[in-house]
């Protein structure tokens, strides 16, 4: 064999080889990248989900202990306890800042690993008169009960970094 001859081919060919698994390398590093960035963003969601659901279960566990919904419900809105906004208004809870002091109420049920621990406001609706519905008269409810107040509760759940939050609204209706 000539060794003159040779040209160098096998070096280009390795070098070419070379680039490409260099380019698989790099593609593969970048996509488990993405999938790790993917996994945190869904961990972080699902913690923001998990307090805002602490945080309405909260609220209504309050409710509950409250004996008169007209004592404690300020239209003006002080420590997350409201009542309704008028119709076509602009929401209560939809109001700049109000997540961020001592307008909503802070969750006592405590939640490991969020950036920021879950709130909550509590809008007085309506009072429904059972006796004065016409359509629930001759429902089975009125044996159980004559008055429900209803609330709206909205909670703000934030996860793991201040990127994910959840905001959950529920109603509830407590007879008093």
């Amino acid at each position: 064999m000539n060794l003159r001859a040779q040209k160098g081919v096998v070096l280009f060919i390795s070098l070419v080889l070379l680039l490409i698994l260099t380019i698989i390398g790099v593609s593969s590093v970048q996509t488990t990248s993405l999938e790790q960035r993917m996994a945190r963003n869904s961990h972080d969601s699902v913690l923001a989900f998990q307090a805002a659901e602490v945080a309405l279960k909260d609220a209504e566990t309050f409710l509950l202990g409250v004996a008169d919904p007209t004592v404690t419900f300020p239209a003006a809105g002080t420590a997350g306890l409201t009542i309704s906004a008028p119709y076509a208004t602009g929401e209560y809870w939809d109001a700049a800042g109000l997540w961020s002091g001592g307008t909503s109420v802070v969750a006592p049920t405590a939640i490991a690993g969020v950036d920021e621990a879950p709130r909550y406001i509590i809008e007085w609706v309506a009072t429904v008169d059972l006796n004065k519905n016409p359509h629930l008269v001759s429902s089975s409810y009125t044996a159980v009960m004559e008055n429900v107040d209803i609330f709206r509760i909205t909670a703000r759940g934030v996860g793991g970094s201040a990127n994910a939050r959840v905001i959950l609204q529920s109603t509830f209706g407590v007879k008093f």
